[in-house]
């Protein structure tokens, strides 16, 4: 009896499997087109923005006007990096400023406890890894939407950071110059920040279009039961992409910590904000299954380009609050119409 149940389960699995890798290749077939239309359309309007400021301002067409927006996203690039990871598997960290500003705290004040600061810095990381994985947890075994695990995580990550700086900005002007050059040093005249942040869009972009552990990440967010059935382990897949949010955010904090030379408790208030419009802007799903490493980065460099045309043309700044909202505004909604069209054309098919 026992023997006939497990060979109907294993029939009906095996049954599955083709229904599952179809569906698996449908959505990177469309995926694809998708990406390629979404960040050549960014390109576009970024360019388009660039041609228009170099009429409407002498100073935009400059190195250190690029250098300057440049260095603006580059370590918060880094954050959008694990969000846009998080995004695509289905979820949503809304504790990455907080986290970013822990790892600050944490690095820092190890620093002035007497360790050095890189292996400060490797704790601090690991610490916001923890944390990722936490989350992961919360959402895996208890059944809690990432949202809420997110919310609290960024409460008490906040807490946390009160509590050991009891509030005080922490001065860390004897970091050696070794460490400082994370944030401040320059190769060739290039900030080693921008390097940095380039590297690891590289690394993960191509490990998110090429990388056959990567790509259930998309299964995952897509289709939650297929990927099941094709023998992906989903939840393990969730905890894995929380859990590099949290190390890649505290990736971030270490090189604030590096550029500014303190770490301040109140820092990173509002970063999960433009991390996750960055991301939506750059193809980003909020309901899971879309999104590119390169897109983001479009996402977050159309902003930048945005805050600092803004600037340059002397708008006041809360109107720049105002039009950044209204673009985030915008790319949810051409997001959430985009999700319906897919949804009614598959149900109609």
């Amino acid at each position: 009896m026992t023997s006939a149940k497990a060979l109907k389960t294993e029939t009906k699995s095996e049954t599955n499997k083709p229904e599952a890798t179809a569906v698996q290749n449908g959505v990177h077939n469309r995926m694809l087109g998708i990406f390629k239309a979404r960040e050549a359309g960014l390109v576009a309007i970024i360019l388009i923005i660039c041609i228009a400021m170099s009429f409407a301002s002498p100073y935009f067409l400059t190195w250190q006007n690029f250098r300057a927006m440049l260095l603006s996203f580059s370590i918060e690039g880094i954050v959008v990096v694990g969000m846009t990871i998080l995004l695509i598997v289905g979820g949503i960290d809304l504790s990455v400023g907080s986290v970013v500003c822990l790892a600050m705290v944490i690095g820092g004040k190890l620093f002035l406890m007497g360790l050095d600061p890189w292996s400060a810095s490797l704790i601090a990381v690991l610490a916001c890894g923890f944390i990722g994985y936490l989350m992961g947890q919360c959402v895996t075994r208890i059944g809690l939407h990432f949202f809420i695990v997110s919310l609290a995580f960024m409460v008490i990550a906040r807490g946390l950071s009160l509590l050991i700086t009891k509030g005080t900005p922490q001065s860390l002007f004897s970091l050696p110059p070794s460490f400082k050059f994370i944030g401040q040093g320059d190769i060739a005249g290039m900030p080693f920040v921008i390097i940095l942040f380039f590297g690891i869009v590289v690394f993960f972009d191509l490990l998110l279009r090429h990388s056959t552990l990567f790509r259930k990440v998309y299964y995952t967010g897509s289709n939650e039961k297929a990927a099941l059935f094709s023998g992906i382990k989903t939840k393990r897949i969730k905890i894995v992409c929380s859990t590099l949010c949290g190390l890649l955010s505290g990736v971030a904090g270490v090189v604030y910590m590096a550029r500014f030379g303190a770490a301040t408790p109140q820092f990173g208030i509002g970063m999960e904000l433009s991390v996750i419009a960055a991301a939506v802007i750059g193809g980003a799903s909020l309901n899971g299954g879309a999104g590119t490493i390169f897109g983001a980065v479009l996402g977050a460099a159309l902003l930048s380009l945005v805050t600092s045309s803004l600037i340059l043309l002397d708008v006041p700044v809360y109107w720049q609050d105002i039009i950044r909202g209204l673009i985030l505004l915008v790319a949810v909604s051409a997001d959430h119409l985009l999700n319906k069209r897919k949804r009614s054309t598959s149900t109609k098919s």
